[in-house]
C-alpha cells in the first residue's frame, strides 16, 4: 500500500493544527490520503498555510475555528466542524482525532494563578475528554484516537507546574478510554514529545549555545522536529498499529537516558 492510499477514505481532526506538531501532523495524515480537518483557535492565516501546505502534496484539507477555552468550546467545534465537512462533500463520520492543541506557560509554583490554571486544564484536559465524549456517535468502529502529551508527565518539570499537571491527566485519559472504547474496535494511545523546535518553543533556543544545550538532552543529538511527532502519530493513525490502545510512546530521541 502506497503511502497516500494508507488513509484514503478516512477523515482525520486535528486540533491545533495551524502550526508547531499540528501542522505537521495534518500534513503527513494528509500525505497519506485521509481529508484533514484543520482546527484552530485564533490564527487564520496560519491554518489556511496549512491547509494550502497539505494541497500542495495532493491532499485534501479545510480549516476550522473553535477557540477551545471558551465554555460552550465543544458545540462550536462541532457545529464549525460540521459546515466544513459539508464543505467537502463528506459526511459527519470521523476516523482519526487527534488531541493536539495545547496552552502552556503556568510557570513555577509562586507564580501559579487561578486564572492561567482554569485556561490551562480547559485546553488540555477538559477539551480533549469533551470532544470525543461528543464525537463517539460519529466515530466509525476501528477509528483512532491520539493524544499528543509531553515527557514532562513523566518528569519533575517545576518550570510550569500546571502544564504538566494537565499532561499527566491527559495520559491517564488514554488509559481509561482506550478500555471503554476497545470494544469498538478504537485505539487510543499518546505521543509525548521531548523538546520540538516550534514557535511554541522559540524562547528556549534564543543562541546557539541554548539549542546546543538542548540537543544534548537527547541521545541522538538533536532537537525534534514536528515531523519526527507526526510519523509517530501517523503510525498509530494507521492499520499497522491495530494492535496498540491505552500506550504512552515517548517520541523524544531518547531524552532523559
Amino acid at each position: 500500500m502506497t503511502p497516500m492510499a494508507r488513509l484514503a477514505g478516512r477523515t482525520a481532526v486535528v486540533t491545533g493544527a495551524s502550526r508547531g506538531i499540528g501542522r505537521g501532523i495534518a500534513e503527513r495524515l494528509g500525505r497519506d490520503g485521509a481529508l484533514v480537518a484543520v482546527h484552530y483557535g485564533n490564527d487564520g492565516d496560519a491554518a489556511a498555510a496549512t491547509v494550502a501546505a497539505v494541497e500542495k502534496d495532493g491532499g485534501r484539507a479545510f480549516a476550522f475555528r473553535a477557540e477551545l477555552d471558551r465554555p460552550d468550546a465543544v458545540d462550536v467545534f462541532y457545529a464549525a466542524l460540521d459546515r466544513g465537512l459539508a464543505g467537502a462533500g463528506a459526511g459527519r463520520e470521523v476516523d482519526i482525532l487527534v488531541n493536539n492543541a495545547g496552552a502552556s506557560g503556568s510557570g513555577r509554583l509562586h507564580q501559579l494563578t487561578p486564572e492561567v490554571f482554569d485556561r490551562l486544564f480547559a485546553v488540555n484536559v477538559k477539551a480533549p475528554l469533551f470532544l470525543v465524549q461528543r464525537a463517539l456517535d460519529r466515530f466509525r468502529d476501528g477509528g483512532r484516537i491520539v493524544n499528543v502529551s509531553s515527557l514532562v508527565s513523566r518528569n519533575a518539570y517545576p518550570e510550569s507546574v500546571t502544564y504538566s499537571m494537565t499532561k499527566g491527566a491527559l495520559d491517564t485519559m488514554t488509559l481509561a478510554l482506550a478500555k471503554e472504547l476497545g470494544p469498538r474496535g478504537i485505539t487510543v494511545n499518546t505521543v509525548a514529545p521531548g523538546y520540538v523546535a516550534t514557535d511554541m518553543n522559540a524562547r528556549h533556543r534564543t543562541t546557539p549555545e541554548a539549542v546546543a544545550e538542548l540537543a544534548a538532552l537527547s541521545a541522538l543529538g538533536r532537537v525534534g522536529t514536528p515531523q519526527d511527532i507526526a510519523d509517530v502519530v501517523a503510525f498509530l493513525a494507521s492499520d499497522d498499529a491495530r494492535w496498540i490502545t491505552g500506550q504512552y510512546l515517548a517520541a523524544g530521541g531518547g531524552t532523559g537516558l
